[in-house]
């Protein structure tokens, strides 16, 4: 890890997440992050291994960065992916402050008229947060804190400053919430150390991505030039799909030009295969929508994989459906069957992680806890392990003294929060699918589990907020972004115990950088209206939850002794609603059934992994993707065998390097032209919204 290397990784971090909400959010371009395969990123990438390094080695060798320090650049880069967008700044600050507005409009929110056991007559559901836990908003500031943040402070063309942004009342805000959300990624990069041994020596997962980035990378002696970029097949796919999303978005500013539709129209097939309609997946089935990377990515994995990630929402849907059709309801007000599912598929593969790898945890364990050494294993998976346990220890006592959440349910919502993470980590290093949501949080696994009488509306609220500001949408986690670099920087033979220090560096500057930009750009124009699902969706999600179950109790009489109850209280109250724990069962029965059928039968056709999508919004979308990369795979290796298929590698990679490079001109032309005329251009996008 060079000196160089290291600064420029910072300098990428704190350029994603200075530039971020601007693309997103005032220029509604393709989203710089968006998914666990940024194309600002990859595509800035290709486009300095392709035409800036090697001028760089035209002008002088040492001039010229080597395919090490380019890993360390993007990884450090991609560590702080996860602060601007989908993964924190897109929802946070509108969580933080909106509520105050709502509260003003929404029924239910309001002071009872006559209080009752958890609300006195005076106090609206937005103030029984814990102190912190929202914008200090005043009747002597609201003008300039909730308005302005609503409408905007700027006049006209008139500019305004950082200066002018209320800190006095985000501070008391941001100090409750950043050293909470730093302190539990920190526990997640630890966590990262120890998974990274496990995974990628001893069960040696493919890592798709890494392996993408890896083939972009110059060797020593190559002129700075890397080896695929000189096959022409790269170049054959790369250069078409570019052109074809560069023609797209042209249209858009020319509707006379011809338009190449990446959809489907099958609709006139719905009425042959009602029980697809019925299941909730009929929009897409009928008319799916070509990614071109994810055939890419297709070809990359062991044909059961792609195949499972394929199937995986058809079953779903072909389930569903024929279940409505006799009448069984999979959802309720208070029940989904999709995220009990879900929840019962991600514990289950849980379960097989810890399984697979228990000498080698039990190990690592011992070792951090006992200093016990031995020769088998890294100092930095050690440290990694008592780095995960004393932010795990932090991070409890933080939500316990500061959240006013009892520890025992911290313990638990942290539990959960942990597994999702190392759930959806272990899905991207598996099968390169880079774009994952798990269709589940802790608030419904919290209701499902112990009921809203052995929680009680306050301890519900203070869940709902933690979920809604750490985990609403994990399109763009931390660990699946770490575990990632890891093994790439393992293929350029970097050490990750000492990239994981400077990674830290890089979060530090992603939240310097992006908190700012972000509350600038908010109080300069405005909260992003065209963005319902962060000003509208999120915010109301807490408060939402907890009035729901205010009146639920209420109306069953049992809301004093649901506000009465504390620590293990929470246990002995447990009441699991019988739909939840059956459909708990059958997702993790699945999971369990289908790993020791993939364990134990050589031609068993499909990996578990398909019921960790198969309800979620990613795996309808891509699931049509990745059945052509399979069949395009099938047909190579059938017909040409394994040398055909190492051959053609080069045209399917190029697929990838097509669509990063078509995003990325279409974010420099988006922007050019929003420099040029002060207005934003039309949005226009390559991956899912």
């Amino acid at each position: 890890m060079t000196f160089r290397a290291v600064l420029l990784g910072l300098l990428g971090a704190a350029l994603i997440c200075g530039l971020t909400y601007f693309n997103d959010a005032v220029m509604h371009q393709t989203y710089l992050v968006g998914n666990n395969m940024p194309i600002s990123v990859y595509g800035t990438l290709i486009v300095f291994v392709v035409l800036l390094n090697p001028l760089l080695y035209f002008l002088h060798k040492r001039l010229a960065l080597s395919g090490a320090e380019i890993a360390v650049i993007a990884c450090l880069t991609l560590a702080a992916c996860v602060i601007p967008g989908s993964g924190l700044m897109r929802t946070f600050t509108t969580t933080l402050i909106l509520p105050h507005q709502m509260v003003k409009t929404t029924a239910g929110w309001e002071a009872p008229k006559d209080g009752n056991a958890w609300r006195s007559s005076h106090e609206s559901v937005v103030q029984k947060l814990p102190p912190g836990m929202l914008v200090d908003v005043t009747p002597q500031n609201e003008n300039t804190v909730l308005n302005g943040f609503v409408q905007g402070l700027s006049v006209g063309n008139k500019d305004i400053g950082l200066g002018q942004i209320p800190w006095s009342a985000w501070a008391r805000t941001l100090t409750f919430w950043l050293p909470l959300l730093f302190t539990f990624w920190i526990g997640l990069l630890g966590l990262s150390l120890v998974v990274h041994r496990q995974w990628a020596d001893y069960e040696q997962l493919p890592y798709p991505i890494a392996a993408f980035t890896q083939s972009l990378l110059p060797e020593d002696g190559q002129g700075g030039l890397p080896a695929i970029v000189r096959n022409k097949l790269f170049w054959c796919s790369t250069i078409p799909v570019a052109l074809f999303h560069l023609n797209n978005y042209l249209c858009l500013a020319h509707p006379g030009m011809l338009t190449f539709s990446r959809q489907l129209q099958l609709s006139t097939l719905q009425p042959l295969i009602p029980t697809l309609v019925r299941g909730g997946v009929g929009w897409w089935f009928f008319g799916p929508t070509i990614y071109f990377t994810v055939i890419a990515v297709a070809y990359l994995l062991p044909s059961d994989v792609s195949l499972s990630l394929a199937v995986g929402p058809v079953l779903w849907g072909a389930v569903t459906g024929a279940l409505l059709g006799y009448g069984v309801q999979m959802s309720s007000q208070d029940f989904n069957a999709g995220n009990a599912t879900a929840f019962g598929a991600y514990f289950g593969f849980m379960l097989v992680l810890l399984y697979n790898g228990r000498h080698y945890y039990t190990a690592v364990l011992k070792s951090a806890l006992f200093n016990q050494k031995t020769d088998e294993l890294r100092p930095e998976s050690v440290w990694g392990a008592r780095l995960f346990l004393l932010a795990s220890l932090l991070c409890t006592v933080y939500i316990s003294i500061l959240g006013k959440l009892d520890w025992q349910l911290t313990v638990v919502y942290l539990a959960l929060s942990v597994m999702i993470f190392l759930v959806m980590s272990r899905i991207l290093a598996e099968t390169g699918a880079f774009f994952i949501q798990a269709n589940f949080g802790p608030i419904a696994v919290f209701s499902g589990l112990f009921g809203a009488g052995a929680i009680g509306p306050q301890a519900l609220l203070i869940i709902i907020m933690l979920s809604t500001v750490m985990l609403v949408d994990p399109r763009e986690a931390f660990m699946p972004f770490i575990t990632n670099t890891f093994k790439l920087l393992d293929l350029r033979q970097v050490q990750v115990g000492r990239f994981a220090g400077w990674a830290v560096v890089a979060l530090i500057i992603g939240f310097a950088v992006a908190v700012p930009a972000t509350l600038y750009w908010q109080y300069r124009y405005g909260a992003n209206a065209q963005d319902a699902w962060s000003t509208n969706n999120v915010p109301h999600m807490p408060f939402d939850g907890a009035i729901a179950a205010e009146q639920h109790l209420q109306a069953q009489g049992i809301l004093k002794s649901a506000v009465g109850v504390t620590g293990w209280g929470h246990f002995l109250q447990m009441k699991p609603r019988p739909q939840f724990l059956l459909t708990f069962v059958i997702g993790a029965g699945l999971v369990l059934l289908f790993t020791m059928g993939r364990l134990r039968f050589s031609k068993w056709p499909l990996h578990p992994v398909l019921f960790l999508i198969w309800t979620t919004y990613p795996g309808v979308c891509f699931a049509f993707s990745f059945f052509l990369g399979w069949l395009v795979k099938l047909g190579i290796t059938r017909f040409g065998g394994g040398a055909t298929y190492r051959n053609m590698m080069p045209l399917l990679l190029g697929l990838i390097a097509g669509d990063m490079l078509g995003g990325l001109a279409t974010i420099i032309i988006g922007a050019i032209t929003y420099l040029h005329t002060g207005q934003p251009p039309k949005s226009f996008g390559i991956m899912p919204g």
